[in-house]
Order: structure tokens, then sequence, then C-alpha cells
């Protein structure tokens, strides 16, 4: 794997390909990967102080939606956001956003959401906000 201090996020060179959700589901389960257009991408666990806000976030988010339709999820979470008519196992765009509110439940499947969820909150360091900001827009 390629890594580059606490936080970046580098592509790993496998093989020439393009990676689909059906081939992240036979990673290593130790392992926290993302697909972004069918590039797959190694992270490093995030620091305390991304857990502190993260945290403070989820806490207020779900404390809102008590006794109300919506659900928030926060990483890990396999947010598969398909292409049209792309069906699951062949999702090319496999995310862990920081947080994740669902209001839609049908789509909550295994260890995510295929779909578009209401809200998605990425929470960017200096050492992500290329990745963040250009290569997952």
């Amino acid at each position: 794997m390629l890594r580059e201090g606490p936080d970046v996020y580098m592509p790993i060179p496998k093989e020439n390909k393009k990676y689909t959700y059906a081939d992240y589901l036979t990673w290593p389960e130790d392992e926290r990967w993302e697909i972004i257009d069918g590039i797959a991408y190694a992270q490093s666990t995030p620091t305390w102080q991304h857990q502190s806000i993260s945290g403070e976030i989820y806490r207020q988010i779900s404390n809102y939606l008590v006794d109300k339709p919506c659900r928030v999820f926060s990483s890990p979470f396999d947010l598969r956001l398909p292409e049209e008519n792309e069906k699951d196992e062949d999702t090319k765009n496999v995310l862990q956003p920081d947080i994740v509110v669902i209001c839609d439940k049908k789509d909550l499947k295994g260890t995510g959401y295929y779909g578009t969820p209401e809200l998605i909150i990425e929470i960017t360091s200096p050492s992500t906000l290329r990745k963040d900001r250009l290569i997952k827009v």
C-alpha cells in the first residue's frame, strides 16, 4: 500500500482495471478502502482530532433525529453511489463518508447504503483536501 502521512489517501496500483463493489467485498475487512470511478484508494486511520469532530457532529445530528424517520450513520459505512441503472455489485463508487443521513431505509443493505442519501458530511484536513475536493466531487 502507498500512504503518506496520517490522513493521506493514495490510489493503490493493483492491476490496470476498474474496481466495483463486488471486488470491494472480497478485500480484507481490516483494511479501509474507497473506490472512486473504479479506482481503489486506501484510507489510513483518522486522527483523534478528526474522530472528536466527527463524534460531536454525529451526536448532535442523532439527537435532532430522535423520533424522526431519518437515521444518521458514521464511518465505516459503505455508501454505494451508482451511475444510472448500475447494479449494486457493479457500482464503481464506494465511499466511506464520515457521516451520512438516510431517510429512505429501503436501500440500507449489508454494511451500508445503495443510492443517494439526504446528507453526506466529509471532514477534511490538509492531508485529505485534494482528494476530498477534487477527486470525490
